[in-house]
């Protein structure tokens, strides 16, 4: 049996000139307890990235806020020289006082400064996709995002995204310049962004769930289509967001091998339209 990989999800354009699987990864868990410092074990998280490489998966997401700083030493470590089709995207616009600590900074001198550490720290020279972390409220947003819209000129970013951000917010991006992905808090728990999954379909934006896998303990609905595929509760869920919209780029994240595999045999489950709509209205 050919082994599973992240192209059984199929494939999802970014900007309009780049492809990648519909399945990726987010790199917040390869760091330290409290997303602070270095993870317990440096070798097993760049096998950790390494294998997700080896196993489709082509695009990786990350934030210099992730350590801070040490996620994307981490990438490079473990990948650089990079695949041809890899896509990294990272993020800027938090500051990190301690762990579990997260304080918004969306000044443009900030910005600028975090935008340039992320290409030394991963050793290119144009960031993919630049995704502002999350606004601040103490800054004018059309301040940040025109600071990112200076960068892209420059050649230092490719593709602008947003992250958690309202609807309001992300159609004031837009009057600013094209924004190609949103990257917000959504899993079949937790729907508060799914008026703005919608739009994401609608405006041809990737949208990119944060924490996809939470609360799946005593789901009957989920563990029962659990059973019927031989999976586990968290490759139910990934590929209830596969499902849930052709717009839906999902991240999970892990510091094991085990659980990185586990997560990628889900782009091979491909649930009826009966079996989304029962996880849907039961959850």
């Amino acid at each position: 049996m050919a082994e599973q990989s992240a192209r059984d999800a199929g494939q999802i354009d970014l900007g309009g000139d780049l492809t990648v699987n519909r399945l990726g990864f987010g790199a917040m868990r390869i760091t330290g307890e409290g997303i602070w410092g270095d993870p317990g074990d440096r070798e097993e998280a760049k096998r950790v990235l390494r294998r997700a490489v080896e196993l489709g998966v082509n695009f990786i997401d990350t934030a210099d806020s992730y350590g801070p700083d040490v996620s994307e030493e981490l990438i490079a470590e473990a990948l650089h020289p990079y695949p041809e089709d890899l896509v990294i995207a990272t993020k800027g616009g938090l500051l990190r006082p301690g762990p579990g600590n997260w304080v918004p900074d969306g000044r443009p001198e900030h910005l600028r400064e975090a935008l340039e550490g992320s290409l030394r720290k991963l050793r290119i020279e144009q960031i993919p996709l630049y995704q502002f972390h999350r606004p601040d409220p103490k800054v004018p947003l059309e301040d940040s995002i025109g600071t990112l819209v200076e960068l892209k000129a420059q050649g230092k970013i490719r593709h602008i995204g947003v992250s958690n951000f309202t609807e309001e917010q992300v159609r004031a991006a837009q009057r600013l310049t094209p924004v190609v992905s949103l990257q917000n808090r959504y899993n079949v728990d937790d729907r508060g962004s799914e008026s703005l999954v919608d739009l994401c379909e609608q405006e041809q934006i990737v949208f990119l769930p944060w924490a996809p896998i939470q609360n799946l303990d005593d789901n009957a609905t989920i563990e029962g289509i659990a059973k019927k595929y031989e999976a586990t509760t968290r490759q139910i869920v990934l590929a209830w967001l596969l499902a849930r919209s052709p717009s839906m780029l999902p991240i999970p994240g892990t510091g094991s091998v085990g659980h990185l595999e586990d997560n990628v045999a889900a782009a091979a489950i491909h649930l009826t339209p009966a079996e989304v709509a029962d996880i849907t209205r039961n959850t």
